[in-house]
């Protein structure tokens, strides 16, 4: 049985190892592989284990002893699922793994909107508190947070996570989610009212045809004037030229991600350097707490797969 691993990198990375995943096959590991790459390095594998590597169609044609694809993300929109159902190939994912890291990380975007941390620790450090006349000064505004509205477009495990940090801090909570299916502990509203009174929106729905661009000039111009938007989900659920557009305008008072619509972005992103945005580089999911989860996870679906008892089977 050979287990080709294609991009394990940026989950291991220095600390975390493959060392159990190794007794169970003739195993191969790549740090990365690029689109041109992965018909030649996995062309003999039964398993492979992917995490962004795209895996569409003209790809899985031309593998033919693969078996079984294991992904190391909740999103399986890197695979062909349609072309995978076809080949009885089962693919399965790391669900509810990162949570609480990504909630974690969704307030501190809040919070570095709300206090400026890193533009005050920027401005000491270059010297502007030994020449300031007072014992402090301020170089933006610091807003409390208390008795403000957040906004969840989904209403995930993630969101959760993030409602309960809200509520602690003394904000109100609303949230909107496609599904009917009824949740008694979530202020539940439409969309227009969510965009309507929510002082910070927080997205964190899955990609789909009806999320992508959803944060789009239509949907701003809906919203409060200096709203702020936080992304912690995917990249294309934002129309990012319109969000620039916002920030400019003022109409959107920040804006604060750790996704983009390309990863990594092209310098023509019209986000970077953009006023009033704080982008940090997809690592919400990267503690190493969820990243042991995560091997966990995905060691568990292998061996569920390999005796039979399929766990976390999207397709």
């Amino acid at each position: 049985m050979k287990i080709v691993v294609l991009d394990g990198y940026t989950t291991t990375g220095e600390d975390l190892n493959w060392s159990e995943f190794e007794k169970l096959g003739d195993f191969v590991y790549y740090d990365r592989t690029a689109p041109d790459e992965v018909i030649a390095r996995a062309k003999d594998a039964d398993i492979v284990i992917d995490n962004k590597v795209l895996l569409g169609r003209d790809v899985l044609e031309k593998l033919p002893n693969l078996k079984y694809i294991g992904l190391l993300s909740t999103g399986f929109n890197v695979v062909d699922t349609d072309y995978a159902r076809e080949r009885s190939i089962p693919v399965c994912n790391i669900p509810d793994y990162s949570s609480k890291s990504v909630a974690q990380l969704t307030f501190a975007l809040i919070l570095e909107l709300a206090m400026g941390v890193g533009a005050h620790s920027r401005s000491v450090a270059d010297g502007a508190w030994t020449r300031n006349e007072d014992f402090c000064y301020r170089v933006q505004d610091i807003v409390e947070l208390d008795g403000k509205t957040l906004g969840l477009v989904g209403y995930g495990n993630i969101a959760k996570q993030v409602e309960k940090i809200a509520k602690a801090v003394g904000m109100n909570v609303i949230a909107y989610k496609r599904s009917k299916s009824q949740d008694s502990s979530a202020n539940i509203v439409s969309l227009d009212e969510l965009y309507a009174n929510s002082d910070i929106i927080s997205l964190h729905c899955p990609i789909n045809k009806d999320s992508e661009k959803m944060i789009n000039s239509d949907s701003i111009a809906r919203m409060k004037d200096g709203v702020w938007i936080i992304n912690t989900a995917r990249g294309g659920i934002v129309d990012e030229k319109a969000v620039r557009q916002g920030l400019d305008s003022g109409k959107i008072g920040g804006y604060g991600a750790d996704v983009l619509s390309k990863e990594p972005p092209n310098a023509s992103n019209p986000l970077l350097g953009a006023p009033r945005c704080y982008i940090t580089p997809h690592i919400a999911w990267a503690s190493r707490e969820a990243r042991g989860r995560l091997m966990k996870i995905a060691l568990d679906n292998l061996k569920g797969f390999l005796s039979g008892k399929m766990q976390n089977r999207v397709c």
